[in-house]
């Protein structure tokens, strides 16, 4: 039986709970450990993991991991540093994948990253809107209109990151460092993934495009195209 994770006392921060799945996963259980994560076999009923594991034979189970977990990072192993393998992993509905083959520091590094980014998403308690989307931050609630919508934990924080700057137009370097956090391994079109992806599911009901390409400057969220003058600087 999983003990819970420890809380936070006299500032000192509980160990991040990790849910391994699959073998492989499971068996960096004493890496993780040593370097100050919490790993387990199952989540805690009253506490959830802070992000998934997942090995490359259980990338089926993704769906279902997500459905349950809500907008967690999910970490796929990459056992071949291939483009199809690394395509394979992102439209699988994994947020990012680590290469066994780099050894544990990959994986270490890509999951403080995705941890990191948790904590550092800072937003008004108050609504997000613009037009009919919606975004409570609270509860990570995203709807258009009447209809929710599932985002995985990347794609809400570029969301939550343009929803931060509407009207505004957000370079791609910002994007890289706000959300990407400046990795070196991010591949020259992440950006133009995540952003196709991210209007499949808002405008999946029909709804009107509300992300716009302003070429040679970046994206910006809003109503109508904005105008250039509009762009940060």
């Amino acid at each position: 039986m999983v003990e819970p994770p420890l809380k936070a006392e006299a500032g000192v921060m509980a160990q991040p709970v990790v849910l391994l799945v699959g073998a492989d996963a499971a068996g960096l259980a004493s890496r993780l450990e040593a370097s100050g994560y919490r790993p387990t076999l199952e989540a805690h009923p009253n506490q959830g993991p802070d992000a998934v594991l997942i090995s490359s034979s259980h990338m089926g189970s993704i769906g279902e991991l997500r459905a349950q977990l809500g907008a967690i990072p999910l970490l796929v192993d990459v056992q071949e540093d291939t483009i199809e393998a690394r395509a394979s992993c992102l439209s699988s509905g994994a947020d990012d994948f680590w290469l066994s083959s780099q050894g544990a520091s990959d994986l270490l590094m890509r999951l403080r990253v995705h941890l990191d980014l948790g904590r550092r998403v800072n937003v008004p308690v108050q609504l997000l809107q613009v037009a009919d989307l919606v975004v409570n931050p609270s509860g990570r609630q995203v709807k258009r209109g009447n209809r929710s919508v599932g985002l995985t934990a990347r794609e809400y924080q570029l969301l939550i990151l343009l929803l931060e700057r509407k009207g505004t137009v957000v370079s791609r370097e910002q994007i890289l460092r706000l959300v990407w956090d400046d990795q070196q391994g991010a591949a020259s079109n992440v950006i133009e993934v995540y952003v196709r992806y991210l209007r499949q599911k808002l405008e999946e009901g029909g709804e009107k495009r509300l992300i716009h390409t302003v070429r040679g400057h970046g994206y910006c969220l809003s109503e109508r195209m904005p105008n250039l003058e509009a762009r940060n600087a």
